[in-house]
């Protein structure tokens, strides 16, 4: 088989792997966290064989599912975070995305983060932490990098800036997930009260020379 023809034949499996992933997320943002593989095939005009070949198993389709959206996630707090705006803005602005996120598709955020709520996944020895603990790992240190090209911490900058960007993602997923199932006010509200408990050090600290700020 030629270069070609190798290439032909991957571009058409990441073409099915995109369409199998599409008809996944229709399934998820009508039956969240109880979507099954059965019914994501069906949705797919597939069998469930076809399915697992492509994704091995239900752990396997659902860290595609979760690259797909945290990459998505990602590059949206980015461009907030990068905005032309004042610091506390642009604090405010990430902050709401990953809000907003969220209660724009709760589903697929139940999901991803709480598969087990539909009991399928515990019967299946669906290990959930397994699955969900890698998507805020891979937040953190992508907030953690950001903090670090943009704030001058001092000689320890490279552990603060860690220790602060898994704290930030720590405090925007518990305090996300408690608001999603309780609505006790405005996102709005929510955005300022949390930006509020940033706002000690961060706003003191200076920017990098030479570095674009943050």
């Amino acid at each position: 088989m030629d270069t070609t023809q190798r290439t032909d034949q991957q571009r058409s499996a990441d073409r099915r792997r995109r369409e199998l992933l599409e008809a996944a997320d229709r399934v998820v943002l009508r039956d969240g966290p109880q979507a099954s593989m059965n019914a994501i095939a069906a949705e797919a005009g597939i069998t469930k064989p076809i399915l697992y070949r492509h994704f091995g198993d239900k752990g396997g389709l659902y860290a595609a599912l979760a690259k797909r959206h945290t990459d998505a996630l990602l590059d949206s707090l980015r461009a907030a975070l990068d905005a032309p705006a004042e610091r506390r803005e642009r604090v405010e602005a990430t902050l709401d995305t990953y809000l907003a996120a969220i209660e724009a598709r709760p589903q697929v955020y139940r999901f991803l983060m709480h598969p087990a709520e539909g009991g399928t996944a515990a019967e299946q020895g669906f290990d959930v932490g397994k699955h969900s603990a890698p998507l805020l790992r891979r937040m953190g240190e992508e907030l953690a990098q950001v903090i670090e090209d943009r704030l001058d911490l001092g000689p320890e900058s490279q552990q603060l800036a860690r220790v602060w960007g898994h704290g930030i993602v720590g405090m925007m997923h518990a305090a996300g997930d408690w608001w999603l199932g309780e609505r006790p006010c405005s996102r709005a509200e929510l955005v300022r009260c949390l930006a509020d408990l940033l706002w000690g050090r961060l706003a003191a600290a200076g920017d990098r020379v030479g570095g674009p700020g943050f």
